[in-house]
């Protein structure tokens, strides 16, 4: 039987449907009342920035894995705690497949994870960012107040060192706000992303797995 509850996080609402978590409905404002210091924000002028994707293993790898995951989702975390490990250390760092992680965004604390894991731009700190985010989820999200939910955010980037004027900075760019979250949507209405974690896998559509079912899978396509 399939379960249904309605939760709510920061501000924004996610469905839990049995192995994952349903998207809000697309069309929420991405304007810079979404950022913690929207007083402060930077509003956008014109171009938006582009956004950088995040890539593990060998680019030019046969078989393409793109993961569309939350950080405030906990299967997303239930995954990466087991699934993505294997996956890592059998088909990422052995050069078998390009894995790509795309952020999808349920709510504003999911937002705020992503903007501070994206801070320096660079793939390598994102995934460590990444796995703490995942790792941490339960502590940083328990109190469901925006304040408090920042606040923790903070303080996890800062083990990673990230300094406060650097998270005021990220956390203010009104710009990149916008454009992440148009980059979102647009990815899943493209990929026709309803829930995460979902999977491409060399362009097709795949719901969570288990390690063994992905691994055949995978194998099947590399064979």
């Amino acid at each position: 039987m399939e379960r249904r509850t309605l939760l709510a996080a920061g501000g924004g609402a996610l469905l839990a449907l049995g192995g994952g978590f349903a998207l809000m409905p697309r069309g929420q404002s991405s304007d810079i009342s979404l950022l913690p210091g929207a007083a402060n924000a930077q509003e956008s002028t014109g171009e938006l920035p582009a956004v950088i994707e995040m890539v593990q293993g060998d680019p030019d790898a046969p078989v393409e894995v793109i993961e569309y995951a939350s950080f405030t989702c906990p299967h997303c975390a239930s995954f990466h705690a087991n699934q993505y490990q294997a996956l890592k250390a059998n088909y990422i760092d052995t050069g078998k497949i390009r894995f790509v992680y795309r952020e999808v965004y349920f709510d504003r604390p999911g937002l705020w994870a992503s903007m501070i894991a994206r801070c320096p731009g660079s793939p390598e700190f994102f995934f460590n960012m990444s796995n703490l985010l995942y790792e941490k989820q339960r502590e940083w999200l328990a109190s469901g107040d925006p304040a408090t939910i920042i606040d923790e955010l903070r303080t996890l980037a800062k083990t990673v060192g990230l300094d406060d004027a650097t998270l005021d900075a990220c956390l203010s760019d009104g710009p990149k706000a916008e454009s992440l979250f148009t980059w979102y949507q647009e990815n899943a209405d493209r990929d026709d992303i309803n829930s995460t974690p979902s999977f491409m896998i060399d362009g097709a559509k795949h719901a969570n797995m288990a390690y063994d079912e992905f691994a055949g899978l995978l194998d099947g396509k590399l064979g």
